[in-house]
């Protein structure tokens, strides 16, 4: 890869052919994908309806003009409204998270003319723009962590809530790695003074959404009803499509502002009828509550290591989004772990600055590949004493 630009860590490079949870590299190797690519195939690789699609759509049309939106978007986006619970709404496609995520924070800056949108300072919103630096002179950055009393109206006092626009909520605390999932009370108090004070509810579900923790998005764990939602990876199951929802009236403001948003592949059919089909699949073949039920058992299993191995400090996870947090130890460290599992086949995520191996594969992985990871991680725990 001498013409590649190494913009991350690269370890391997020779994956010739995916089906379902699995790739196979050019040797005929076969590894378990317990990453969903970068947590985007929810259904798998080549799952054979969103393949099928693809392969219809662009025999008609792949790509139109931004003035010319085909019907394909206004069906995707009555059913992206549908499972996110926006009642006759808006939607506009994009091609990315980050994307989408900048988007409806901008949206929500123009609706309300706030300085400030809050958001825990342990998020991660985007690879760019305000939502990617999150700087202090519009973001307010929050650290739930000081919240350990029950009662949150004292860590909450210095929240200059007036001023704020919009909170930004990551269910899953997903995109920093470390799969810590904000307490249920905070966001209700953090949301309920948001909207005294005239605020919004901005839900990136990015990495969440499509049924990832166990239900359609991360914010329906926490009984709140967000104003906007944006969604990717899952969305797409690996072709690059995201989505943003709005509230009538939160459309009918950016509209009437004069507000103009023109991007080469906005709406484009393809990635609609792609977005159509995963939302279809999805709901008509039950992933969701298969793979929430296959979760708890993946979860289960990790709770034994943990009692078993006193390297292990904590498993946690809902749905198939799943972390497994080790103690500092000199020999075995998450690096180590991760690149023993790779020699035995399998793909996982590691994060070193928060000791944490993170597992988030398809809803669609069976319990044997789960069961293989586990003895795996069981025998390399093991043998290094």
């Amino acid at each position: 890869m001498n013409h590649i630009l190494k913009c991350h860590e690269i370890v391997k490079t020779d994956f010739v052919r995916g089906e379902n949870c699995h790739l196979y590299d050019s040797q005929g190797k076969r590894y378990v994908d317990l990453e969903s690519g970068i947590w985007a195939t929810v259904l798998g690789h080549g799952h054979p309806r969103i393949n099928q699609v693809i392969r219809s759509q662009i025999e008609k049309v792949i790509h139109l003009g931004t003035r010319y939106p085909s019907i394909l978007a206004e069906e995707a986006a009555t059913n992206f409204l549908d499972i996110v619970g926006i009642d006759g709404g808006k939607c506009v496609f994009l091609s990315s998270g980050s994307e989408a995520v900048e988007f409806a924070v901008q949206t929500a800056r123009r609706t309300t003319q706030k300085p400030l949108i809050l958001t825990f300072s342990n998020s991660y919103l985007a690879a760019y723009g305000s939502a990617g630096s999150k700087s202090t002179d519009e973001w307010w950055l929050f650290n739930g962590n000081i919240c350990v009393d029950p009662d949150q109206s004292e860590c909450l006092k210095g929240i200059p809530f007036d001023n704020i626009g919009a909170f930004v909520f990551e269910p899953g605390g997903s995109g920093s790695g470390f799969v810590k999932f904000p307490p249920k009370q905070l966001v209700l108090d953090i949301a309920q003074r948001i909207k005294q004070e005239g605020g919004l509810i901005v839900a990136n579900e990015v990495t969440t959404g499509m049924g990832r923790t166990g239900k359609w998005f991360g914010f329906q764990h926490y009984d709140i009803q967000p104003d906007i939602v944006a969604a990717g990876k899952g969305l797409g199951n690996g072709y690059p499509v995201s989505a943003v929802a709005m509230r009538s009236d939160i459309a009918t403001v950016l509209e009437d502002s004069g507000f103009h948003y023109a991007q080469s592949h906005q709406n484009d059919p393809l990635g609609c009828a792609v977005a159509k089909e995963v939302i279809a699949t999805l709901g008509e073949e039950n992933w969701i509550d298969l793979g929430n039920i296959v979760g708890d058992f993946f979860l289960d299993g990790l709770k034994r290591l943990v009692e078993k191995y006193v390297v292990l400090k904590e498993a946690r996870g809902r749905g198939l989004l799943l972390g497994l947090e080790f103690h500092s130890h000199e020999r075995i460290s998450v690096e180590w772990i991760y690149h023993a599992l790779l020699e035995q086949g399998f793909l996982v995520g590691y994060y070193p600055a928060g000791n944490v191996l993170r597992f988030d594969p398809p809803l669609t992985v069976e319990k044997e590949d789960i069961t293989y990871l586990l003895d795996c991680i069981d025998s390399i725990l093991e043998n290094a004493g």
